[in-house]
């Protein structure tokens, strides 16, 4: 004989076809986004297992057996292995608890197990921010938030209305909400993460690399993902002026360019300058050392690291989103020394490449006077070549140069960049390739220049001598558009380009740049809620070097006060009669007057029995608020006109 349930044991209780339809519903909120970073076959088997499941409850069929259960997670758990090869790490280990989510709900029996669901669901909004941090994120999270509370609460209610349980679910998020900004703000904050993340969690990010070929910035450009934010005190700079320098590349093969060893070198503040820009840059996560800056930098972020080629490195890489302050200057004076290495470095070039461009440098090289003179034949030849800046640029073969520069005459920046670099070289001209940005959107609603993937650019520097490493943007020379009007003007009609750059979607970019600054916002304040900016924040409220220990302390003393307020405000509420029990009370009293006092354990029904049978004058009266108190103390929500029928009925009785 199997035992069954006590009756005041509700976490034995059977889970109702109400409750499994709402704990599936948030389990849905919660594991949906998951599928866009699951294989196929695991968002479909997830998906199975959660209908399964409301077709046995719907049904009533019986649950399938333990062994069954076993076979499934065994397979599940193969099918895994086989696509990750490990069970550990980010994606692996989501996967694995969107799948046991709806195993557990193939064994879910009582309210108890449908708890551990409830709170498996909790745990699963907390992975969703592994993979996005964004406004629509988080809003997303939050409704998961409050259906999965109504559904708790709907298991310890289960006869009320979902409409009042869904009431009380937002008043105890509501009691949280505070506590939770309290923990936001004052809870003291570590660089960095606060656990250590799997280096899964960095794969797919996309960005410059320390090597370029031809085409792999014109894929590049194709996105118009966010490379990175800024903000200027005043006017940002024109269009022309926005190099925003990156990997510095120096080795050629003969078609990839490579950086090289990286050489560390001490940070001089270059000297003069037309104009200083300040600036703060707010970097999306790529997965390298690189910190962007305008060219050219008059200071450097704490703790950075600079190059002998002007890169400036983070000492780990940018694997979060981070937030750093620099200033840079136009014009500076040259820094005229230069390690005679890194010129021969700057000269090097493979045998056996290219040779009607070699032909040409060595022409340039036997008519002119000086290396200036050479760089100026060489811009000239782009500007009469007729060039097509295109992001579909033709396949080259192994004199890629040559073909370039003779025969396609169509290429991205890279094939500008590379062929300058090539041409300088082999006139006997130190020269190398930068990579980096070239541009950026100023936003009309907050003035923030948002630099995007697709403004992802190369150029050239050669050595002059007297002037240093001067900057020369062949592009520049050859399709002038590119850099005065952007990526969109300059590729021919037609050509693919990222949906918001096309110009007919105007209407699309001015919600676009409504979004974006909000998004910028969310960034600083939220995500960007670092140790520097808890500092400032508890700086402006008088607490000036604020370490750990005092952050603590504040954190306990303000969570003591608020609870201690909440303490107040609920006994207030539990002392204090509703009107049904207070107008119940004074009926109580009036009768206790006449001498018929109410036992504790009678009940209102009986008590009005009794109560209308000594005193017949008002029995009519006595069984109708014995009746009305029954019906609003023991039944559905009161209707306010009820209960002031009962308040006028008890003010009204006459017992003589």
């Amino acid at each position: 004989m199997n035992a069954q349930p006590h009756p005041l044991a509700p976490e034995l209780r059977a889970v109702s076809g109400r409750d499994l339809a709402a704990l599936v519903a948030s389990l849905l909120l919660v594991a949906a986004p998951h599928a866009e970073h699951s294989p196929w076959w695991v968002a479909m088997l997830v998906l199975s297992l959660y209908a399964w499941r409301v077709y046995l409850g719907i049904t009533r069929a019986p649950l399938p057996p333990l062994w069954l259960l076993l076979v499934l997670t065994a397979a599940a758990m193969g099918g895994i292995w086989a696509q990750y090869h490990t069970i550990f790490g980010r994606s692996p280990g989501i996967v694995l608890l969107c799948l046991f989510s709806g195993l557990k709900l193939l064994e879910m029996r009582s309210h108890r197990d449908a708890t551990v669901v409830a709170f498996l669901c909790f745990f699963l909004i907390v992975t969703n921010f592994f993979y996005s941090q964004s406004i629509p994120t988080a809003l997303v999270m939050c409704v998961a938030l409050v259906a999965i509370t109504t559904t708790l609460v709907g298991f310890a209610a289960p006869q009320r209305r979902s409409q009042a349980n869904l009431r009380t679910a937002g008043l105890l998020l509501a009691h949280a909400a505070p506590a939770a900004l309290v923990l936001f703000l004052l809870f003291p904050r570590v660089q960095g993460p606060l656990w250590g993340v799997p280096q899964d969690a960095y794969a797919g990010v996309s960005g410059l690399s320390d090597t370029m070929s031809p085409g792999n910035l014109a894929r590049l450009a194709l996105s118009d993902a966010t490379a990175f934010r800024v903000e200027f005190r005043g006017e940002p700079p024109p269009p022309q002026l926005r190099y925003w320098r990156g990997p510095v590349l120096w080795d050629f093969d003969g078609r990839d360019w490579r950086m090289g060893p990286t050489i560390l070198s001490k940070f001089t503040p270059p000297v003069g300058g037309d104009r200083t820009y300040r600036y703060s840059v707010v970097l999306e996560p790529h997965n390298r050392n690189w910190l962007f800056a305008l060219e050219t930098a008059a200071s450097l972020p704490p703790g950075a690291r600079y190059t002998e080629d002007g890169q400036i490195l983070s000492r780990r890489p940018v694997r979060q989103r981070i937030r750093y302050e620099l200033e840079s200057v136009t014009d500076a004076a040259p820094e005229t020394a230069q390690d005679s290495g890194a010129l021969r470095r700057a000269l090097r070039l493979p045998e056996g490449f290219d040779p009607r461009s070699v032909a040409l440098a060595h022409e340039w090289r036997d008519a002119s006077q000086s290396d200036a003179a050479i760089v100026a034949r060489a811009i000239d030849f782009l500007r009469a070549g007729r060039y097509v800046y295109t992001l579909e640029p033709p396949r080259l073969g192994v004199d890629s140069v040559d073909e370039f520069l003779f025969d396609t005459k169509a290429g991205f920046c890279e094939h500008f960049a590379s062929a300058f670099v090539f041409l300088m070289r082999a006139a006997g001209v130190p020269a190398r390739v930068v990579t980096g940005y070239q541009g950026g959107d100023v936003n009309p609603v907050d003035q923030i220049v948002t630099v995007r993937q697709s403004d992802a650019h190369a150029w050239a520097e050669v050595y002059l001598r007297g002037q240093g490493w001067v900057r020369v943007d062949p592009t520049a020379a050859a399709v002038p558009g590119r850099i005065a009007s952007g990526l969109a003007r300059a590729v021919p009609e037609g050509e693919p380009l990222p949906l918001l750059m096309r110009p007919q979607l105007q209407w699309l970019r001015s919600l676009r740049y409504q979004w974006e600054a909000l998004s910028y916002k969310w960034n600083i304040w939220v995500l960007g809620y670092d140790p520097q900016r808890q500092r400032e924040l508890m700086s402006l409220v008088g607490m000036r070097d604020a370490d750990w220990r005092k952050l603590t302390a504040t954190l306990f003393t303000v969570l003591g006060l608020f609870t201690a307020l909440l303490l107040v405000w609920s006994l207030r509420r539990v002392v204090r009669p509703d009107p049904v029990q207070k107008a119940w009370q004074a009926f109580c009293r009036k009768l206790g007057a006449r001498g018929i006092e109410r036992s504790p354990f009678e009940g209102p029904r009986d008590y009005s029995e009794r109560a209308a049978r000594d005193l017949p004058q008002a029995r009519g009266a006595i069984h109708r608020i014995g009746e009305l108190y029954v019906a609003l103390r023991y039944g559905a929500a009161a209707p306010p006109a009820r209960i002031d029928e009962l308040k006028r009925l008890v003010r009204d009785l006459r017992l003589s």
